[in-house]
C-alpha cells in the first residue's frame, strides 16, 4: 500500500510516499524548513506545498511534535504555542482537501521502528527516543504503544531533560561527544530507574552519528540505534493513515 507520510519537526518538515507493507520510502524524501514562528496556518501551507509537490491525491499521514489526541494538539514545546487546542486533522484536511491522520512524531517513529526496524519481534518494555530539536519518546509494552508519552520533559537537575540532552543542546552548547554522552547517560539512567526497560532504541537526527556516543553511555539496559534512522517518522506517519484507505 502506498501512502504519503509527512513528518513535522521543530526545524524541518520531511515528506515522501511510503510502501507501508515494506516500510520503505518510494522516492527521495523532500524537506522544507519549518516556518518560524511555526504557527498553524504557516505549517499547514508547507504541508499543502509538499502534497502538491508529490501530486498526491489520496489519504496521507502527518506527525506533530506534540501530544495529539483525536487530532487535537495539546502541547507545543518546539512549535508555536498557538497550536495548543488546534484540531490539526481538520486544519490539514481543510488546507489540502484530502483525508489525513495526525499522530505524535515520536509515536510514529516508534510504530515504524517496532514493525520494520530494531524493535521488530522485541517483547517486554521498549523505549524509543528521538534525539533532535527536543527529545521525543515512544513507549511499547509487548509491542503495544502507550501513546503520547512526553519523557523528554522528565526533570533532570531542575530542567527538562531535552534542554540538557537533546541534539540541539549539544550543538548550541558546543559539547564534545564525551560531555554530551554524560548528560544522555544521566537522563537514560533516570529512565532505567523508573521503567526498567528491556531495550532502548535511539532515533532522530542524532541516530546518524550513533557510533560517536552510544559506546560512551553508561547503562545497564541494551541500547541500539534505530534502523530506519531519521526516516522513521515519515514511515510511521504513513502507517498511521492506512485505516483511511
Amino acid at each position: 500500500m502506498e501512502i504519503l507520510g509527512i513528518d513535522i519537526g521543530g526545524t524541518g518538515i520531511k515528506c515522501a510516499p511510503v510502501d507501508t507493507e515494506r516500510g520503505v520510502l518510494l522516492t527521495e524524501r523532500q524537506r522544507i524548513d519549518t516556518p518560524k514562528p511555526a504557527r498553524p496556518q504557516d505549517v499547514a501551507e508547507v504541508v499543502s506545498e509538499l502534497v502538491r509537490l508529490f501530486d498526491w491525491k489520496g489519504p496521507f499521514g502527518c506527525t506533530m511534535p506534540s501530544v495529539v489526541r483525536h487530532g487535537v494538539v495539546y502541547t507545543a514545546a518546539n512549535i508555536d504555542k498557538s497550536w495548543i487546542g488546534t484540531n490539526a486533522t481538520h486544519l490539514f484536511h481543510q488546507q489540502t482537501g484530502l483525508p489525513v491522520d495526525v499522530v505524535n512524531d515520536a509515536d510514529a517513529a516508534g510504530i515504524a521502528e517496532m514493525q520494520f526496524g530494531a524493535g521488530r519481534e522485541q517483547q517486554g518494555v521498549v523505549i524509543i527516543l528521538t534525539f533532535g530539536t527536543g527529545i521525543g519518546s515512544a513507549l511499547f509494552v509487548n509491542g503495544i504503544l502507550v501513546p503520547n508519552t512526553e519523557l523528554g520533559h522528565l526533570e533532570i537537575r531542575g530542567k527538562d531533560a531535552e534542554l540538557r540532552a537533546s541534539e540541539r543542546a549539544r550543538i548550541e552548547r558546543d559539547l564534545s561527544w564525551e560531555k554530551w554522552a554524560e548528560k544522555v547517560s544521566e537522563y537514560l539512567q533516570r529512565m532505567e530507574a523508573l521503567f526498567w526497560p528491556d531495550l532502548f532504541i535511539v532515533g532522530g537526527g542524532a541516530s546518524k552519528k550513533a557510533d560517536k556516543f552510544l559506546p560512551l553511555l553508561e547503562l545497564n539496559t541494551p541500547i541500539v540505534p534505530a534502523q530506519l534512522l531519521n526516516d522513521a517518522g515519515i514511515v510511521g506517519a504513513a502507517m498511521a493513515a492506512r485505516e483511511l484507505v
